[in-house]
């Protein structure tokens, strides 16, 4: 097995760095998703969902640019075009949602559908001892539960 510079495997590093890039492009999605319901919400919640969005977007903006760097740190090259980000999505895409249930809705889904990978890529770095993306995978999601918890919580619904 050959090791990488930063002692683990690199075929596994190469498969990490592969997840991480589906991540990146859903990511990409979610931030572009929080950046539309910034601007377009309307209504009575106007004024505190705004704010909450902004922090949401700021906040997944830094970890976009946390994922690309963990693909560089593994020696691979993080995916940069749309047309890249929309073929590895999954997470929904939110154009002209504008009503508050249904921006809050939209931003649940979208973290469902980020938790579901950070999960597999957490298994796996576990599996192969990559404790750098395994500690990141662990916080994104402790944070993303807790907003998914709270954003069900205003929608009235139980996780």
């Amino acid at each position: 097995m050959t090791l990488n510079t930063i002692g683990l495997s690199q075929s596994k590093t190469k498969d990490i760095a592969k997840d991480l890039n589906v991540l990146l492009a859903n990511f990409q999605v979610y931030y572009q998703n929080l950046r539309g319901v910034h601007w377009n919400i309307r209504g009575k919640r106007f004024f505190d969902l705004h704010v909450k969005f902004e922090e949401l977007y700021t906040d997944a903006n830094m970890k976009v640019d946390e994922i690309a760097e963990r693909i560089l740190t593994l020696g691979e090259t993080p995916l940069h075009t749309f047309e890249d980000y929309t073929k590895a999505a999954k997470v929904p895409v939110g154009k002209n949602v504008s009503e508050d249930e249904k921006t809050v809705r939209l931003i649940v889904d979208s973290l469902s559908e980020l938790l579901k990978i950070e999960r597999q890529i957490l298994n796996k770095t576990d599996e192969v001892g990559d404790e750098g993306t395994n500690a990141m995978m662990s916080d994104f999601i402790t944070e993303q539960e807790k907003i998914v918890w709270m954003f069900k919580a205003w929608l009235n619904e139980t996780v």
